[in-house]
């Protein structure tokens, strides 16, 4: 019975990712669809393109935060199961009525109002009971960049758009003040070029810190090292901007709109990149929860045998001395495969919502917005935070149209997205809680 629960288990989290995938395909495709830079559907092709690639750029820090979303010492796949079945209905209700919700802190929701429910009926152990059962808040260990849990993903509901905001309105400055001719801004620009050279030679991890070269070459296993391809991508982003900054005072109107509707296909690709990265993870998090728990029940059974890989391991402490997780290639693969797919299903209610009812949306906005989005993406996978695609880019979007004036911004719409985002951690915890309740009679 446990391991069909855990195949269930399994067939549910990949279905959620698909479900991502359409539900936050406007994310990636809205302003470009707006500026019609692309047709919708050479749009969802473009970005379901470049959520498959981010298999190859990004790691497992995210999958491994919302694994840990609650004790797995605790709980039993039934927790699992109702906190997927939650954030499917959930999912699916906003998109039907068109609202941009995170499908990130649904699943982290409905994940931890399930095992809440569990540790008030079924955990006798008075250190993980109740709503222990929960990681709320766990302090960073050395290594680690921030702490952890629960609090910090409900903080970065805040955080996440309000960093996208603060990029694209410092994005907005910087490309307006290049408009002018004058040679003080490819000054700045220049200096920026500098300082952002210097930052991504200190960020960046050398031959002999990589543990498993992809090469014998050092260049090449240098420049396809995860870590550093994400900082070549912000780099990338940085410089194709800071380039068309030094050009910008000599271009017409036309050419500078031909430019930034040209530019649109890169910042759009880098957001898509950046929202298959983060979102696969969170499916990849919760399969690895899943089986740690199997295991748990069975202490024996070897899972690297037969048809389906499941050897997965959490990463952990163990005497002081850190254990590495393991993740199947099958598992990682099937889900940017799957998110991608669901993205080829596009999500075009949505789409009208981010693309014209927050403000109006030009090239211009477009590059900047997108920018931004994919900035802070990279950022807070950079620091292993589920965040929400929908509330970054709605927050870049925000920050670009508060630049023209702040009545630029249609903040009615603004309001009611802020209590969607608001409402969807509690409503898909109350409502996993009630599927819990619900399951446990059949089971």
């Amino acid at each position: 019975m446990d391991f069909t629960l855990l195949l269930v288990i399994i067939f549910l989290a990949l279905v959620f990712d698909y479900i991502n995938g359409f539900h936050d395909a406007a994310n990636s495709i809205a302003t470009i669809v707006a500026t019609k830079v692309l047709t919708p559907f050479q749009a969802v092709l473009w970005a379901a393109m470049f959520n498959f690639l981010a298999y190859w750029v990004f790691g497992f820090g995210v999958a491994d935060t919302v694994a840990k979303t609650a004790h797995t010492s605790s709980i039993d796949l039934i927790v699992i199961l109702a906190g997927i079945i939650a954030a499917i209905i959930w999912n699916l209700l906003t998109w039907w009525k068109g609202i941009p919700s995170s499908s990130s802190h649904t699943l982290i929701g409905g994940f931890a109002g399930a095992a809440i429910a569990h540790g008030l009926v079924g955990v006798t152990d008075p250190e993980h009971a109740g709503f222990k059962i929960v990681n709320w808040f766990k302090e960073a260990k050395e290594g680690e960049l921030l702490p952890s849990g629960v609090f910090i993903v409900i903080l970065f509901i805040v955080f996440a758009p309000l960093l996208g905001m603060i990029i694209s309105y410092f994005i907005s400055l910087w490309l307006m003040y290049s408009s002018r001719k004058n040679v003080w801004p490819k000054v700045l620009t220049v200096v920026l070029m500098l300082l952002v050279g210097w930052f991504l030679y200190s960020v960046m991890v050398p031959y002999e810190d990589i543990k498993k070269p992809r090469f014998e070459s050092e260049f090449w296993s240098v420049v396809t090292e995860p870590h550093n391809i994400k900082w070549f991508l912000v780099a990338f982003i940085f410089y194709a901007l800071a380039f068309f900054n030094l050009f910008f005072s000599s271009f017409s109107t036309a050419t500078a709109e031909t430019v930034l509707k040209r530019m649109q296909l890169l910042s759009s690709a880098a957001f898509s990149l950046g929202h298959g990265g983060n979102d696969s993870q969170k499916v990849m998090g919760i399969i690895a929860a899943a089986v740690a728990v199997y295991i748990k029940s069975n202490p024996n059974i070897n899972l690297s045998e037969g048809w389906l890989d499941l050897n997965v391991v959490l990463p952990s402490e163990k005497d002081g001395v850190k254990i590495e997780g393991v993740m199947p290639g099958w598992i990682p693969l099937t889900c940017y495969t799957v998110i991608a797919l669901g993205t080829l299903s596009g999500g075009w209610k949505i789409v009208k919502t981010m693309g014209s009812k927050i403000t109006k949306v030009t090239a211009f906005e477009g590059v900047v917005a997108e920018s931004a989005g994919a900035l802070t993406l990279f950022t807070t996978e950079h620091f292993k935070i589920p965040v929400s695609t929908t509330h970054t880019i709605t927050g870049s979007i925000i920050g670009v149209g508060v630049t023209k004036r702040v009545s630029a911004v249609r903040w009615g719409v603004t309001v009611k997205l802020l209590w969607a985002w608001i409402l969807t951690i509690p409503v898909s915890a109350v409502l996993a809680a009630i599927v819990y309740y619900l399951l446990k009679l059949f089971f």
